[in-house]
């Protein structure tokens, strides 16, 4: 389930068939009338029921009460799982994963998952530490896509890169000068997770300290480094190509 907050974003995925919206929830604190009145029409076309909280309340469900205006809304999203679930696949089956280490930029968390997604990565590492809230934001850049999106909830990447490390994912961190890249890395291991980091720090301290290997993007011309979102498509598309075996 995500959770939106702002009464534009909530009246638009409630405007959206292709949306299993759940909830509405409302703060007791709105004024009744326009927008609220608006929210309430659209909710009961859909048949989605509503619930009132206090002004506290309203804002632990959004996460975000500087910004959720007394609204929330919670729609299900069938791919969004906690990592743990990918354990169990198998050393047999290619499972290439996505982390997006301390990307903090809504808009380049969200261009990256539209990214990672359309090239048909297995999951993408959402942090609840370290990546921002999957708000307006996120949404709005993921052109909707964070609805559709595989991605896996972890605490932090670095644990969840640890936990994934033994059961026999291989570690592939992007950064700057690595002595090899994407190209001459392939075939990668069936089961990798490939860790992008911030738009400051770049891969974490705690993930580097972890076994694996280091691979950069090629580039020309003198340009020192891409957008994130730019780099989750190629290392996504490097995966898919990558020669690894079956996807199945």
């Amino acid at each position: 389930m995500i959770t939106l907050y702002g009464r534009n974003a909530v009246l638009e995925a409630l405007q959206d068939p292709s949306l299993d919206c759940r909830m509405l929830h409302l703060a007791t604190s709105n004024r009744p009338g326009g927008a609220i009145t608006e929210l309430r029409r659209a909710a009961r076309r859909r048949d989605v029921p509503e619930r009132s909280h206090s002004r506290e309340a309203l804002a632990r469900i959004s996460r975000n009460g500087r910004q959720d205006q007394g609204v929330a809304l919670d729609v299900y999203c069938p791919q969004l799982r906690e990592f743990e679930s990918v354990l169990a696949s198998g050393g047999d089956r290619t499972c290439h994963l996505i982390a997006l280490d301390g990307v903090t930029n809504p808009q380049n968390l969200g261009m990256a998952i539209r990214s990672a997604t359309a090239a048909g990565i297995d999951g993408i590492l959402y942090a609840d530490r370290g990546n921002p809230a999957l708000g307006p934001l996120v949404i709005k850049a993921s052109a909707g896509t964070v609805f559709r999106a595989p991605l896996l909830r972890c605490p932090d990447v670095a644990h969840a890169a640890r936990t994934l490390q033994r059961d026999g994912f291989t570690i592939y961190r992007l950064q700057a000068g690595a002595a090899r890249d994407l190209e001459t890395a392939r075939p990668f291991a069936r089961r990798a997770l490939f860790v992008l980091g911030g738009e400051t720090d770049g891969v974490s301290a705690a993930v580097r300290q972890l076994p694996g290997e280091d691979l950069a993007i090629p580039m020309a011309n003198g340009v020192e480094s891409l957008n994130v979102a730019v780099s989750a498509a190629l290392v996504a598309y490097a995966g898919l190509l990558g020669g690894a075996g079956p996807r199945a």
